[in-house]
């Protein structure tokens, strides 16, 4: 189905007749030419042909190809000179009723498929449909964003070339459903439904769901279902390790250690899972507490690594004097006061693992120099040593200061920054994400609840707005204390507003001092969610330049779908 600028449209033989219909509502047109695939005009689709297809019964289904065959051009234009030539006005009443009744059906039709639509992309879980073909006719927004591909580039493609070890084209062409299986995608092993879709006894397609992204959530189930179990037939023995049994057991790995769903969380997700296929140098930036070190353990245990260590060094915590003796140890003897028979270094105990340099901004300008060198020599020295030492290490750095000014300024060294600055990975702070909040207060209120073996607590609804309005300028950190605060602080199982610390139950929610009036909670994140998508598609167009064919392809929307945007949020 093609359009072009100032040109007919023109439609594909192979197309459907649901797509004709969508098509001629779309452009207000009354007739469409009908070409092969070597763009040869082999007929013409009119208004009134796919009305009769309809009337008749056909299935929607149907080929293009298939419609002009039952119903001839010439066939249409011959009735139709005889209805001219001999008009009767009852039968013109008669079919002008038809028409509109069918006309009424296809747009009922078209809203329902609209609004299909909406269900599927407003799902968490990922969904895609394939047709008898194994070809992608339908596929979420949700799977895209963790796929990280563009709806419109993987729709008409294979299945095989859109998701990694899928067997729904193999479903299609057994009609055995496979509920439950595990697929591995991006290294990352997922639980997800394969079922055929049947039709008059065939098979025509198939839907495929992402029920769990990632295996610890089905260990989480689990561990639900045994606390129940518990509860119910109140059993004392091994209550008192039974909350260590949980946690470990439930501990999330990878980048499900990253709770949120919002976009910009999503976006992160994705660049995590393709960092860790490759050992190149990582660099996470974003303000403190926003979780540089969580996102430096997500790649390191989806990578090829996860096997090996992953050792974590503050570099603004240690002193200068004794940053390089604790980066690359020190023989015996080395200085006063060393410990007898030397020490090894951060390099040596991350070996075949993952070493994670957090405030990296904070590194002295001699240190640097040091670093850059084992970076491009894989190799270190010890304090004292004679001799070098080869290291295999993956190096994830984090800073919250500006490198490129500390560049510019001569703080931090251009060829040390450059050399670390090949993945980049910018964490939001929680202030942009407020759609997140209530699900990681959940998570982190459940955690901490079981690790102090207390009955979790809830939130009411003023008290979360009240969490939702705050700025939070110390990020998820901020966050966790604030939870551990009201775990040991709150007698009763409901948290109320007043229950909240003193310089959060005396803030205004955030929805009054936008004077939102008395609308409720979900129409205030539904306001969230607005202006997130405005701030995303100013930032697309200033970062395009102003040309919207680039920032919609920046976004992963249609370029028709950015213009409906934009006049909806004024640009």
């Amino acid at each position: 189905m093609t359009v072009g600028h100032g040109a007919s449209a023109t439609l594909g033989c192979h197309q459907t007749l649901q797509e004709a219909v969508q098509l001629l509502t779309a452009h207000g047109i009354d007739a469409v030419d009908v070409v092969d695939e070597y763009g040869r005009t082999v007929g013409r689709c009119t208004w009134w042909m796919v009305l009769r297809a309809v009337a008749d019964g056909m299935d929607r289904a149907m080929t293009v190809e298939d419609v002009l065959a039952a119903f001839s051009l010439e066939d249409e234009t011959k009735k139709r000179n005889a209805r001219s030539e001999t008009p009767d006005a009852e039968d013109d009443s008669s079919a002008a009723a038809e028409l509109e009744r069918l006309r009424c059906e296809l747009e009922e039709a078209h809203r329902l498929a609209e609004t299909m639509k909406t269900v599927l992309d407003a799902a968490y879980e990922g969904v895609v449909v394939v047709d008898g073909n194994g070809g992608v006719r339908e596929i979420n927004r949700a799977y895209c964003q963790f796929l990280g591909i563009r709806r419109e580039d993987a729709i008409g493609k294979h299945v095989t070339e859109v998701i990694e070890n899928t067997r729904l084209h193999i479903c299609v062409q057994s009609g055995i459903p496979e509920r439950g299986y595990i697929q591995k995608i991006y290294g990352q092993p997922m639980v997800v439904h394969r079922i055929p879709i049947w039709r008059d006894g065939k098979v025509i397609g198939a839907i495929g769901m992402l029920i769990f992204q990632g295996v610890s959530e089905v260990y989480e189930i689990f561990r639900r279902l045994q606390e129940l179990s518990r509860e119910a037939s109140r059993k004392e023995k091994n209550e008192a390790t039974a909350p260590k049994q949980e946690a470990a057991t439930s501990a999330a790995v990878g980048v499900e250690r990253i709770i949120g769903r919002h976009p910009t969380i999503a976006a992160v997700k994705q660049m995590i899972r393709r960092a860790a296929r490759v050992p190149s140098t990582v660099l996470i930036t974003g303000e403190s507490g926003t979780g540089k070190e969580v996102a430096a353990r997500a790649i390191h245990e989806t990578g090829p690594h996860a096997d090996g260590p992953f050792v974590s060094v503050n570099c603004a915590a240690i002193p200068e004097a004794l940053l390089e003796a604790e980066l690359f140890g020190y023989e015996d003897g080395a200085f006063t006061g060393a410990k007898k028979g030397g020490k090894p270094g951060k390099f040596q105990l991350a070996h075949r693992g993952t070493l994670f340099l957090d405030e990296i901004g904070d590194m002295p300008l001699a240190m640097q120099a040091k670093i850059l060198r084992v970076l491009e020599e894989k190799k270190v020295e010890k304090v004292g040593g004679l001799s070098e030492t080869e290291v295999d290490v993956r190096i994830i750095a984090a800073t919250n200061k500006p490198l490129e000014e500390m560049v510019r300024d001569g703080t931090f060294r251009e060829d040390l920054f450059y050399r670390l600055n090949i993945i980049r990975i910018h964490l939001p702070p929680l202030r942009e994400r407020k759609t997140d909040i209530p699900s990681l207060l959940a998570y982190h209120m459940e955690r901490l609840c079981r690790q102090f073996g207390v009955t979790t607590k809830s939130f009411a609804k003023e008290a979360m707005e009240a969490l939702i309005g705050y700025s939070w300028p110390g990020n998820i950190r901020e966050l966790v204390n604030v939870v551990e605060w009201l775990i040991s602080m709150v007698e009763g199982e409901n948290i109320e507003r007043e229950h909240l610390p003193a310089y959060l139950s005396t803030i205004q929610p955030m929805a009054a001092s936008m004077q939102y009036g008395g609308a409720n909670i979900a129409d205030r994140w539904k306001e969230m969610v607005y202006q997130s998508e405005r701030e995303r598609i100013a930032a697309a167009l200033v970062a395009a330049n102003g040309n919207k064919a680039e920032a919609a392809r920046r976004l992963g929307i249609h370029r028709s779908t950015l213009y409906e945007k934009l006049k909806k949020y004024g640009f």
